[in-house]
């Protein structure tokens, strides 16, 4: 489709997903596995007291737990720690170790991290799969990132679109930040943080081979900054992982499968994010109508997202205008006349509210076989 046609219609779509957005799946995020890969829904970017956040660390873990994710890290300021005098505590592994003893017995994965807070460049990065945040403290935020990549961690740079940083919003690479991709101490992006999402540095994922990355930087909590009670849901990276394990994750965080989930949208490379769709989509049922040519056909969505899916295919609908608002873990009826009966109908869509790179929607094709 024509950019210039889509994103009015993305436009629409967006403010129509945000009136009927109305899950009642009570505080889960959950996607159904691809082939061959597990899909973990986790937040590697929170805050709690041990930097400039509101909460205990127990309340991160039980806030995860009550969204069904499957893993999380608790990145606290390196260098900044405006609750120390009430909070004194020079290890900066404490609050990862309170998480980690409230999550034993649950399936929840609590990884090490810290965000290395620093000016422009190289603005915050968060480490994450650390084995000791304290050796990260260097004047020279290099030596940091070397430090964590000789522990193995995992590096993506946040909220690299922040006005505080960048006031025109415009995320933008650095010499700074070319020389870390170059020595292998930058392997994400935060395409999306918190409610804002950076088509900038969707492109510079894409660009440079960096993994994308959706995090919610929470302070406060979950549920007063997304409303879960009614239907929200933070942002989170959706991961494609061998086996659900710390290791997994790392593994699939450094080969890039990574899907960003942010407010009904989803965005990630084709060859990650059409598996994760078609997995979502599929048809339930489908027969013709007594004594006509009109296919009846029930769509069912497995995944959290609601799909907006815009017909592409040479048929029209009997009913709907040619887009399908396919609600998140429900099922949705469309009739499509075909002018005749036949044995097998293909059916393609754009998915408006998806995204395999800036502006550009990921298209899925539907195959219904009749009896």
């Amino acid at each position: 489709m024509n950019r210039v046609l889509l994103l009015p219609l993305l436009f629409l779509c967006s403010q129509h997903l945000s009136a009927q957005h109305h899950h009642t799946h009570d505080w889960v995020v959950r996607f159904p596995d691809v082939p061959g890969y597990h899909v973990l829904a986790c937040d590697f970017h929170q805050h709690t007291v041990f930097s400039d956040g509101s909460v205990w660390p127990d309340i991160r873990v039980q806030e995860a737990l009550r969204d069904s994710l499957d893993a999380i890290s608790l990145t606290e300021h390196l260098e900044y720690q405006p609750h120390q005098s009430d909070i004194p505590h020079p290890d900066r592994n404490r609050a990862f170790q309170i998480a980690q003893e409230e999550a034993k017995g649950s399936n929840l994965i609590v990884v090490n991290g810290s965000e290395i807070t620093r000016d422009m460049p190289p603005g915050h990065t968060n480490a994450i799969f650390l084995t000791d945040a304290n050796k990260l403290l260097h004047d020279n935020p290099m030596e940091s990132f070397r430090e964590a990549k000789r522990q193995g961690a995992f590096i993506f740079w946040n909220h690299p679109n922040w006005t505080a940083q960048r006031p025109d919003g415009v995320a933008t690479l650095t010499d700074m930040h070319r020389k870390m991709i170059a020595e292998g101490l930058l392997h994400g992006i935060e395409v999306v943080n918190d409610v804002n999402f950076s088509d900038e540095a969707f492109q510079i994922a894409l660009d440079n081979n960096l993994t994308l990355m959706g995090t919610s930087d929470i302070h406060g909590l979950i549920d007063w900054n997304y409303q879960v009670h009614e239907g929200g849901h933070r942002p989170v990276t959706l991961i494609l992982a061998r086996e659900r394990s710390a290791e997994g994750i790392r593994e699939a965080l450094l080969a890039h499968r990574t899907v960003v989930y942010i407010n009904n949208t989803l965005a990630g490379r084709a060859e990650h994010l059409l598996p994760l769709l078609n997995a979502c989509i599929q048809v339930k049922s489908a027969e013709y109508e007594e004594n006509t040519s009109v296919l009846k056909v029930t769509l069912r969505n497995l995944g959290d997202s609601d799909l907006l899916l815009l017909n592409q295919s040479d048929y029209t609908f009997h009913h709907d205008s040619g887009i399908v608002d396919l609600h998140g873990n429900s099922e949705s009826v469309i009739q499509v006349k075909t002018r005749e009966r036949l044995k097998s109908v293909e059916l393609p869509f754009d998915v408006l509210n998806a995204f395999t790179a800036p502006g550009k929607a990921a298209s899925v094709r539907l195959r219904v076989d009749l009896r």
